[in-house]
C-alpha cells in the first residue's frame, strides 16, 4: 500500500456538490481515500453551496459565475486567494482536478510556491467545439489545455484516446490514470432485490428487454441516437438522468417506449442498473466513461460508440459492442442482436464484471497516492 508518510495535499476542483458530475464524483472519491490511508487535505471549489466540511476535510468556496448550469471560479482576485489558501495549508501536493479556470490558477501558484501539482484531464473542452463545427475553436481550446498544464508536474489522462489528443496538442509529462468503481454497490446480485424487481415491473411489464441509460441528457450525450431504435420489438428504454437537452429529448423520441427516471444516486441509481438487460452509452467526447464501468459492474452488456474513453473499456464482441459513431443502422442492429439473445448477454455481462474487477476506488486511490509521489520527486529534482 503506498502511503505518503501523512502528506498534505490540497485539491481544487472546477466542480463538486450539489452539482453531480463526473468530476465531482472523482473529487469525492479522491478525498475519501485520502481520508482512508491517514492523509490531510484542503479543498477549494467553485460557490454553489457545498457542504463545509467532506470526509473530514474542510471545503472553501471561491467566487463563481453559472455557466451552462455549472458554476465556473473566476480568474483573478480569486486567483490570490487560492494562492494564499495554498501557502497557509502548506502542502506536499497541489491536485487539479478537470482544470480551467480556478485549476490553471491553482497550478500557477503551486509553481510559484515550489509545490508539485498534479493535473487531472476530464472534460474534453476542445471536443465540444468539434461538436459545433467550430474547426478554429477547437485549435484554440487545445492551445488554451496546453497552457494550462503546461506547469503541471504530472498531467494525469483516463484513456488512450485523451493520451493521444494530448500529445498531439504539444501536452508534456503524461500518465495514465483511470478511474474506480464501487463493486460491491454495483453488482448483479442488486437484479434479485426486492426494489429491483418492482422497478422492473414497472419498466418491462410485458416483459420486454430493457435498453438503459445513465448520464447527462446534454447535447454532447447524443442521445438523439436513441431515434434509431424506433420500432425495435421487444425492447423499452429507460434513461436516468437530467439537463438540459431534456425537452429535446422527449420531443425526438416521442411516442417510443421510453421510461423517464430523472436523477438517482446511491441505491436508487444502482437499482435502475440492475433493472437494465442492455446498457447503451451514446456520447461520442468521453474522455473516460464511468457509467460503462458501473454497467459492467452491475453485469450488464454495453454499447457504446468507437470514439474516446469506451474504447479501452469495452472490449468489442467479449464485454459489449462498439458502433460507428452516427451509424443508426449499425446501433439499431447491434440492439436487435442483444434482444433476442439473452444467452449473449449474459455472456457479455459476465465478461464485463470480470473487466473491472480490478479497478474497485482502493486500487486507484493507491495508484493516485503513487502519481502524487512521482510528481513530487520531479519538483525536488527541478529544485535541487
Amino acid at each position: 500500500m503506498p502511503s505518503l508518510g501523512g502528506r498534505r495535499v490540497v485539491v481544487v476542483t472546477e466542480s463538486f456538490l450539489p452539482t453531480v458530475n463526473g468530476v465531482t464524483t472523482s473529487v469525492r472519491k479522491v478525498l475519501e481515500h485520502l481520508a482512508l490511508r491517514g492523509h490531510e487535505a484542503l479543498l477549494i471549489s467553485p460557490a454553489a453551496g457545498s457542504p463545509a466540511r467532506y470526509a473530514g476535510f474542510p471545503v472553501v468556496e471561491v467566487p463563481a459565475i453559472a455557466y451552462r448550469q455549472f458554476p465556473v471560479g473566476l480568474p483573478g482576485l480569486p486567483g490570490l486567494r487560492i494562492q494564499r489558501l495554498i501557502e497557509e495549508f502548506a502542502p506536499d501536493v497541489v491536485h487539479v482536478a478537470s482544470p480551467f479556470l480556478l485549476g490553471a490558477e491553482a497550478i500557477a501558484a503551486a509553481k510559484r510556491l515550489g509545490i508539485p501539482s498534479v493535473a487531472i484531464f476530464q472534460t474534453d473542452v476542445a471536443g465540444y467545439a468539434r461538436r459545433n463545427h467550430l474547426a478554429a475553436a477547437s485549435w484554440v481550446a487545445w492551445r488554451v489545455v496546453r497552457w494550462i498544464h503546461a506547469d503541471a508536474d504530472l498531467t494525469l489522462v483516463p484513456s488512450s484516446s485523451s493520451m493521444a489528443d494530448l500529445r498531439a496538442a504539444g501536452v508534456e509529462r503524461l500518465e495514465r490514470w483511470g478511474r474506480g468503481v464501487d463493486l460491491e454497490a454495483y453488482h448483479p446480485r442488486v437484479r434479485d432485490a426486492a426494489t429491483t424487481t418492482l422497478l422492473r415491473d414497472e419498466l418491462s411489464p410485458g416483459g420486454e428487454v430493457v435498453v438503459g441509460y445513465v448520464g447527462r441528457v446534454a447535447p454532447e450525450k447524443r442521445l438523439e441516437s436513441m431515434a434509431a431504435l424506433r420500432g425495435v420489438p421487444g425492447i423499452r428504454i429507460a434513461i436516468v438522468g437530467d439537463g438540459p437537452s431534456m425537452p429535446a429529448i422527449r420531443r425526438t423520441l416521442g411516442g417510443m417506449p421510453v421510461s423517464y427516471l430523472g436523477e438517482l444516486r446511491g441505491d436508487a441509481l444502482a437499482t435502475a442498473y440492475a433493472s437494465f438487460d442492455v446498457f447503451l452509452h451514446t456520447g461520442t467526447e468521453e474522455t473516460f466513461g464511468q457509467t460503462i464501468q458501473e454497467a459492467q459492474a452491475s453485469g450488464l452488456p454495453v454499447i457504446a460508440p468507437r470514439a474516446g474513453g469506451p474504447i479501452d473499456l469495452v472490449d468489442h464482441g467479449r464485454s459489449g459492442f462498439l458502433y460507428t459513431p452516427g451509424d443508426a443502422k449499425e446501433l439499431r442492429a447491434t440492439v436487435e442482436l442483444l434482444a433476442r439473445d439473452p444467452r449473449l448477454r449474459a455472456r457479455l455481462g459476465e465478461a464485463g464484471r470480470r473487466a473491472v474487477r480490478g479497478r474497485d476506488w482502493a486500487t486507484v486511490g493507491d495508484a493516485l497516492l503513487e502519481h502524487y509521489e512521482r510528481a513530487r520527486l520531479a519538483r525536488s529534482r527541478q529544485l535541487s
